[in-house]
């Protein structure tokens, strides 16, 4: 477990996620497949090449969930009880096949649920492709909220300094 529990999140804390995933393009087929999504302008080459992008996008709720899933080690790994909601979801800019995405997220709000037994936690995830090695494009941001553990009692503070 390498998650926060909900007494380790700090509003206004920023994490800069390490991890970084490199989107090929049987990545965006097998997402587009499994979730029965045949847009053209996803899978057709000759079609999107027609468009203002002039090639296939990956699909941009695939983008979304890479930046969940590269977030999720150093936010809600095994301290996470449910994602209650995803809101503002918006795509400034296009990810292609070769792309890489790396992510940060940033504590906006924290409260005890009324019981007092846990916690709401909500993040600001941005996701962004790394271009010319160290220029980084907005790609993907949403507002991610959790219902999240707290720490059991006599459990050690699992951030490290």
């Amino acid at each position: 477990m390498s998650g926060l529990y909900y007494e380790e999140f700090e509003v206004g804390e920023t994490i800069e996620h390490a991890k970084r995933r490199t989107i090929s393009e049987a990545d965006n087929q097998r997402f587009c497949d499994m979730t029965m999504n045949q847009q053209p302008l996803h899978l057709d080459a000759d079609f999107a090449a027609e468009t203002q992008f002039g090639e296939r996008l990956v699909n941009g709720l695939y983008t979304m969930s890479l930046a969940v899933g590269i977030s999720i080690p150093e936010t809600t790994d095994g301290t996470i009880v449910a994602n209650l909601s995803y809101d503002g979801v918006e795509h400034p800019n296009p990810v292609f096949h070769g792309d890489t995405i790396r992510a940060r997220s940033t504590v906006t709000d924290k409260r005890e649920t009324s019981d007092g037994g846990r916690g709401v936690v909500t993040m600001r995830v941005e996701a962004f492709k790394v271009v010319d090695g160290d220029e980084h494009v907005l790609v993907c941001e949403f507002e991610r909220t959790v219902l999240s553990e707290k720490r059991p009692e006599g459990a050690e503070d699992g951030k490290s300094d």
